[in-house]
């Protein structure tokens, strides 16, 4: 996202010229609107992008593809996803250089602030945990992955003989129990706390080599940790600022936490995760807000799929998942009713969808190690920021939520 590098730099030069330069309170105050305005702006810009990038999902042209714009991530596919992590990425260092950047301390510990940003640092350690059980629930993703290159090697040999198809069953029925949650070899969770031992994601990266070791630091704990229960915490006083306080910081405080929010959202709705019966699809953003619109949008159009797919077993709304998961009814079927030798034309229509399922397989061995890595990345990003914003705080001496 070009475009996303470009607004990073010039809003993050920006903040540091203002904060270096000595001027009066109106003219800090007028500036700190400008560049409260700029941050709605980039924030609308980057989520419509997302938005527009989801709407482009029919065949380009035979002139379009052969052009590299033409090129579109389908809608919740793993690239999508990684350019969401990346928008947020952008965001949140925007944020914190309009937060704490060269910035007197005392200004963020007045009211309202010295409620919103204990609250928002509160979702923080929420947001870590969801970090951690998607990077789980990649795994379950992996092993599907697996399952489904098994099919692959088994049926694109021809001519299609008994031995064949009866392995490419045994793994179709074992794909079909992992992405409903029922396969206890490959789909199982592994709950992870993120946060309050330190030193546990500094022994974890010690270990990174290869995605084998991409796995967050677990240990056992309760098995009755639900996402669905953890992105409705992140909700609980997510309100938006009204009157005076919507055009000061309580704004981009907000702003943030919505972004963080929808990111997690999205997360668990698109990757496997532990218990995400009930998951809410309520967004507490009023409609009105134009920085909002295209994330609103977003939302409706997820939440939409959700509502679908919710009561249709654990498999998620992963693009390529969807994508291993109807092709692996149809060649199912095919593997029930087989007999030597097949008819020609199903032979077509399976060679046809094995190619889908292998290129599949293909886009998720490319995708989901650089995924990974991105949600560690975002991970860490914010058990840093949250520690800076803490030593800020902490050094007035005025907080008035308690921080968890």
């Amino acid at each position: 996202m070009p475009a996303t590098t470009e607004y990073q730099g010039s809003f993050l030069g920006r903040i540091s010229i203002r904060r270096n330069q000595v001027m009066n309170m109106d003219g800090n105050h007028d500036q700190e609107l400008e560049d409260i305005e700029l941050f709605q702006r980039h924030i609308a810009d980057r989520f419509a992008d997302l938005l527009s990038s989801s709407q482009q999902q029919q065949p380009p042209s035979s002139e379009e593809a052969s052009t590299p714009a033409a090129a579109v991530d389908p809608f919740l596919s793993i690239n999508w996803l990684r350019k969401l992590l990346d928008v947020f990425l952008c965001c949140e260092a925007e944020f914190k250089a309009m937060l704490i950047m060269g910035r007197d301390p005392s200004q963020i510990s007045k009211p309202p602030l010295d409620r919103l940003i204990p609250e928002m640092l509160d979702r923080a350690v929420k947001a870590l945990d969801i970090c951690n059980a998607v990077t789980n629930g990649i795994e379950t993703v992996r092993h599907c992955q697996n399952l489904a290159e098994i099919v692959v090697t088994a049926l694109e040999q021809k001519p299609f003989c008994d031995g064949q198809v009866k392995r490419a069953k045994k793994a179709l029925s074992s794909l079909m129990m992992a992405m409903t949650g029922e396969d206890k070899e490959g789909g199982s969770y592994t709950r992870t706390w993120s946060f309050g031992r330190r030193g546990s994601a500094a022994a974890a990266s010690n270990k990174d080599r290869g995605h084998l070791h991409l796995r967050s630091h677990t240990w056992s704990v309760s098995k009755n940790w639900s996402a669905a229960k953890q992105i409705q915490a992140m909700t609980a006083n997510l309100q938006a600022p009204r009157g005076n306080e919507a055009s000061g910081l309580a704004s981009p405080v907000f702003i943030m936490s919505t972004v963080i929010v929808f990111l997690m959202w999205t997360m668990v709705a698109a990757i496997p995760c532990q218990e995400r019966n009930g998951l809410a699809t309520h967004f507490p953003v009023p409609k009105q807000l134009v920085w909002a619109q295209s994330m609103i949008a977003l939302h409706e159009k997820i939440g939409e799929e959700w509502k679908k797919k919710e009561k249709k077993g654990s498999v998620g709304l992963l693009d390529e998942m969807q994508t291993l998961e109807k092709s692996a009814h149809s060649l199912i079927e095919f593997a029930d009713n087989f007999q030597f030798p097949a008819e020609e034309e199903r032979v077509e229509e399976v060679a046809a969808q094995v190619a889908e399922v292998a290129d599949t397989c293909r886009k998720m061995a490319e995708g989901l190690v650089p995924l990974q890595l991105q949600i560690r990345e975002v991970f860490h990003r914010i058990v840093r920021s949250r520690t800076e914003i803490l030593d800020v705080l902490e050094s007035t001496g005025k907080v008035s939520a308690p921080i968890v």
